[in-house]
């Protein structure tokens, strides 16, 4: 199969319309081809003329470690062209960035998460291509998560980089898709293309990253398919006092960790709650003592999420009902547990929100985990119907 980049490279009509251009990439470590030159090299040797680069959070090389630290811009070293930040001093490009090129190439390698703000910036791209009358295409990667959806839909009035519009946390859509998607529900007038996936199936092997293709880092804590499958439910103890493994080798794996919990028994009680939402995947006690961030040189007990090998059922595997159970579980077990992060933590530059509802695009999630009369049912109808409206909403805009 071919990735966008791979495609556009291998097809000379597609190389011929970018001639006599200037063209901008926006792009990070994960960009890369088949043999895994970085699209930035392997665009300058086809001849296309580059005259930026874009860097997302994280920034072009992938080198900031934890969430909210900026990255500037900088001139590339090797190419002597500006690269921009899109996660700096501006999260949407200025006018000044935009006059840098006439087709701006979008190739970040996505998620599948609502909250993975790589998709956010392919919005506020889209919005400020319109302006400025540019041409984006989108150079499209899988959704290492597949198709399934799950979640509730952002409430209006809930817009952040981490919810760019009324999205379910795991949208199952390609960024090409998605792009798509956006220009309808905006109203916007852009040009707009997807150089698409050959021979992608995300119901096939490996359900959305295919078994034959290395897997690269698009941000320093998303370092492996296991991770990104499980992510839209573990990105949840963002908003959490409790730790999503930072500061370890395998951090936004584990559905927490803490010192004052007893994860067998969280375990117990998920079983006892809802036990048909741990299907599709193995949870294992674990222990860890994270090296900085939440709880550095504590001893904490988790539970490990592990939703790959010959466990793994992908149609069965919902992460944000699992995570959301094990909320309820260490509510129920702990009533006073303050799980949640204060006001006072300015989740992605909010003001006077708490995180978890930046995070969930509203409050229903953390109110029903702090409601005691409220069962796993109350929770699985909001966001059934919600994931039903979602994919009648994006079924026009699927690709493959």
């Amino acid at each position: 199969m071919k990735f966008g980049i791979d495609r556009l490279l291998a097809d000379p009509a597609l190389i011929d319309e970018l001639n006599g251009r200037r063209v901008a990439l926006v792009a990070h470590p994960a960009s890369v081809t088949a043999d895994l030159t970085h699209s930035l090299d392997a665009l300058i040797a086809a001849g296309v003329n580059v005259t930026s680069a874009f860097g997302p959070q994280h920034g072009l090389k992938g080198d900031k470690q934890d969430n909210m630290v900026e990255t500037a811009d900088e001139t590339d070293p090797k190419y002597g062209i500006p690269v921009f930040s899109l996660y700096g001093e501006v999260r949407r490009p200025t006018g000044q960035m935009m006059s840098s090129a006439d087709v701006f190439l979008f190739d970040l390698q996505d998620l599948g998460c609502r909250i993975y703000t790589f998709v956010t910036t392919l919005l506020y791209l889209l919005e400020e291509a319109e302006k400025a009358g540019k041409e984006v295409w989108v150079l499209d990667r899988p959704n290492p998560a597949g198709r399934p959806v799950e979640g509730t839909l952002l409430v209006p009035g809930h817009e952040s980089f981490v919810g760019a519009a009324p999205m379910p946390m795991r949208h199952g859509l390609t960024l090409g898709e998605m792009g798509h998607w956006f220009i309808k529900h905006f109203e916007l007038d852009v040009e707009y293309r997807v150089i698409a996936m050959e021979g992608w199936d995300p119901n096939g092997p490996g359900h959305g990253w295919p078994e034959d293709r290395i897997w690269i880092n698009p941000s320093p804590n998303a370092a492996s398919v296991n991770m990104a499958r499980a992510y839209a439910g573990t990105v949840m103890i963002e908003g959490a006092t409790l730790s999503e493994g930072r500061g370890t080798t395998r951090p936004l794996e584990v559905l927490f960790g803490a010192p004052d919990v007893d994860a067998e028994a969280a375990l117990a009680e998920m079983e006892r709650l809802a036990p048909e939402w741990l299907a599709g995947c193995i949870l294992r006690p674990c222990w860890f003592e994270p090296t900085f961030h939440k709880h550095a040189g504590e001893l904490c007990n988790a539970l490990m999420i592990h939703a790959e090998g010959p466990h793994y059922d992908h149609a069965a595997f919902r992460p944000w009902r699992l995570q959301a159970l094990a909320f309820k579980a260490i509510r129920r077990l702990y009533p006073d547990y303050p799980i949640w992060r204060g006001t006072d933590f300015k989740y992605e530059y909010t003001e006077d929100v708490l995180a978890i509802d930046v995070i969930n695009g509203g409050p229903s999630l953390r109110e029903w985990v702090d409601d005691p009369a409220a069962e796993p049912g109350d929770l699985d109808a909001l966001a059934s119907a919600d994931e039903a409206q979602w994919r009648e909403d994006v079924r026009e805009h699927l690709l493959y």
